[in-house]
């Protein structure tokens, strides 16, 4: 599976701060055997986000973006407003399963505002800016995204797992 991993914040696009929830992501997804195809970093911006989002859906590199950041109640947290503008369907279980996961953990999980949709033939998953957080939540649908992926590129749904 294709993976691109979009860290979004003001302070680690600024240079304040390391990003470590993105590099957190990627090293999952390689220990999940997943290729990382794209890797970036943007500032807490609804426009440039959706701008982003765009193009590396359209570009049809990669089968999942990740994006870590600015799902939380902050004034600049935009992630999922921006998301929202630019999937063409919602996939809500994945955001759902993981904040419930993620609460059996931190309470505080359930604020996150995260969702998850496709554009095209591309899956967009906001994950949370903690590196714990966005591991947690990728682990919690991980299991799940290669079967979605799938099905979304013409697979058939069984039924029942064999």
């Amino acid at each position: 599976m294709r993976v691109s991993v979009l860290t979004i914040s003001d302070s680690v696009s600024s240079g304040k701060q390391e990003d470590r929830s993105g590099p957190a992501v990627a090293t999952r997804c390689k220990e999940l055997g997943w290729q990382i195809v794209a890797s970036m970093v943007l500032r807490d911006d609804r426009s440039a986000i959706e701008t982003v989002l765009k193009e590396l859906a359209g570009a049809a590199s990669a089968d999942v973006i990740l994006t870590t950041g600015g799902t939380g109640l902050g004034p600049r947290d935009v992630t999922p407003e921006a998301t929202m503008a630019v999937v063409e369907r919602l996939i809500p279980g994945f955001s759902e399963h993981m904040r419930s996961e993620g609460a059996k953990k931190i309470p505080r999980a359930i604020l996150s505002r995260a969702i998850a949709g496709i554009r095209g033939e591309t899956i967009i998953i906001n994950l949370p800016g903690s590196p714990r957080g966005a591991v947690d939540s990728l682990d919690a649908i991980a299991e799940l995204l290669p079967h979605a992926v799938a099905v979304l590129h013409g697979a058939r749904h069984d039924s029942e797992p064999s």
